[in-house]
Parts: C-alpha cells; sequence; structure tokens
C-alpha cells in the first residue's frame, strides 16, 4: 500500500494544491495557513538564471535537462520565466495548460504538467502575460511552495528563471541548493553576470553561485570571461566563484531551435551537444541497476567540446 504524503497533502484528508485567486496579500495568512509552513521540493534544486538576457539560458535548461534524462536522472523542469515561457517549445511540446492556471486557482501543478524527451517531466508557463511577471511575495510563495508536491517521483528539480535581477528571480535563486549564473563573453553579459552575484551575496545569498560561459569561440575565450568574474567577485565581494565549464558557440543549436528539438537528440555529436551532456556527467552518476538503459554515449567531464 501506498504511503500517505503529507507534502502533497496525502493522509490530512486535503487536495492537491491549487492556489486559489484573491490570494494576493503577503499579510493574510495565519499560522498554519502561511506557505512559509509547507513544504518546499525535498529534491536537489538547480536555478538556472542570468544577469541578460539572449545568452542561451533556457537552451541550456532543456538540453540540461534531456541530457540527465538520458543518464537516468528524473528530472522535474520548471519554466520559471512566467511571462515570457519558451521552454515549451525548445522541447517540441504542446502543453493545454500552463502556471497561470494553477495561479488562477484553475487547474493544479499536477494537471498542467507535462511529459518531455527522455522521461523529462516540464511545468511549463506562460507567454505574453505581463502581470505574471512580478508576483507578489505571499503568491510568489505559493507558486515555489507548489512544486513540492511534484518532486517525489524527482531526482532533480531544474529551474529556468527570468533574465535580469527582479524579485522573482531572486527568490528562486536564494531557495536552490545551487544556482548557474550563465553568461557570455560580451561584456555587457559577463558585466550583468557580475552584477546578479553581487546581488546574490548582498541578499544573504550563503551558496556561492556557481559560472558558466556559453558561446565560447574557443576554451581560451572562455577561460578568460570566466577568470575575469571570478577575480573582480573574489577581490570585492570575498566570493570564489567555482566554473562549471564552458558551451562553444555552435550553429547547431540554432538549427535543433528551428526543428523545436534539444540539440542533444537533434545533433547528438555536436560540440554544443557534448558540452551539455559532460556538465550532466558532472551533475548525475547514471545508475549502476542493469535493467536501467542508459540512452547517452560516454563523454568526457571536461565542458570543453
Amino acid at each position: 500500500m501506498k504511503k500517505p504524503n503529507p507534502r502533497n497533502g496525502e493522509g490530512r484528508g486535503a487536495t492537491p494544491l491549487k492556489l486559489a485567486p484573491g490570494c494576493g496579500s503577503a499579510e493574510a495568512p495565519e499560522a498554519a495557513d502561511h506557505p512559509a509552513n509547507w513544504s518546499r521540493p525535498h529534491a536537489r534544486t538547480l536555478v538556472l538564471t542570468s544577469g541578460k538576457g539572449g545568452v542561451g539560458k533556457s537552451n541550456l535548461a532543456a538540453n540540461l535537462a534531456v541530457a540527465l534524462g538520458e543518464r537516468g536522472a528524473r528530472v522535474l523542469l520548471v519554466d520559471a520565466d512566467l511571462s515570457q515561457a519558451n521552454l515549451d517549445l525548445l522541447l517540441g511540446l504542446h502543453p493545454r495548460f500552463d502556471l497561470q492556471h494553477v495561479l488562477s486557482g484553475e487547474k493544479t501543478m499536477e494537471e498542467i504538467a507535462v511529459q518531455g524527451p527522455r522521461g523529462v517531466t516540464l511545468v511549463p508557463a506562460a507567454s505574453g502575460v505581463p502581470d505574471l511577471a512580478d508576483l507578489d511575495d505571499y503568491r510568489r510563495e505559493l507558486l515555489l511552495r507548489g512544486l513540492g508536491t511534484l518532486d517525489d517521483e524527482a531526482d532533480l528539480v531544474l529551474i529556468d528563471t527570468a533574465s535580469g535581477v527582479s524579485r522573482q528571480v531572486i527568490s528562486f535563486c536564494l531557495a536552490a541548493d545551487d544556482t548557474v549564473v550563465l553568461t557570455t563573453p560580451e561584456l555587457p553579459a559577463f558585466s550583468d553576470a557580475y552584477g546578479l552575484i553581487k546581488l546574490l551575496h548582498g541578499q544573504g545569498h550563503t551558496r556561492t553561485p556557481h559560472l558558466m560561459v556559453n558561446m565560447a569561440g574557443s576554451p581560451e575565450e572562455a577561460e578568460e570571461t570566466a577568470h575575469r568574474i571570478r577575480l573582480v567577485a573574489r577581490r570585492f565581494l570575498r566570493l570564489d566563484v567555482d566554473s562549471w565549464g564552458f558551451v562553444p558557440f555552435d550553429p547547431s543549436v540554432g538549427r535543433a531551435v528551428r526543428r523545436q528539438e534539444p540539440v542533444v537528440t537533434a545533433f547528438p555529436q555536436a560540440p554544443a551537444a557534448l558540452a551539455y551532456r559532460a556538465l550532466a556527467a558532472r551533475l548525475w552518476d547514471p545508475p549502476t541497476r542493469p535493467d536501467q538503459a542508459i540512452h547517452a554515449p560516454p563523454t568526457s567531464e571536461r565542458l570543453e567540446a
């Protein structure tokens, strides 16, 4: 018999979490009704974020999720760019419902989740809904805690945030076990990446973010970019930001996007695909049980492709 799970209300006579419309005030709930008393996701949570848009963050989230799925990990992928979502497009999915329906109280988290490639479970968000871009603290916390109803069957939770330094982005970063800040070698991108790291530090982020460089023209260019950010963070913030490597510039990524398919499945031997798989190998050891098939070919531990 399946044991009741108190995190999603089983054994307490509760129904699956549904956010009732109109609960917009952080002062309204009292005591046990306050979302601070609910459970956040217990699976390891990794937030992917960036100080600037256009650096390939959503491509990283989608491809990393699929690469982890190839290694046997059960991945819950959350599109937390609530007003400009695109993970469904990158994965070739067509969800009927999204987080907008959860926030309006029409659907539960379980009802909007859809299955993607390699067993990835996607929690889709809306696109072109500016009202979702800046949720109040209470509803943002409701949303975050609601993910705890889905992570029983997940080994990893990947959260793709919006770009920039909004309160919404900071809240997701502060709640994560690991935060990955993505940048490109361009000056505005790594300047904004440092700005995000500085803001997280000022907000009391106790876990130092990790850094990744995307669309690098060479290993040397990636190393120089990472070194400059790490040097400034060490000098002015006294933070030792570690680098999780880089993803090379690869035209195959753009071709895969046009096909609405992750590059790791569309062009599995492309340099970017190999880099995504190398990061997945760093994050997840494949299961040792012989009855679990591993789809990914063996790759180097390094992210340089």
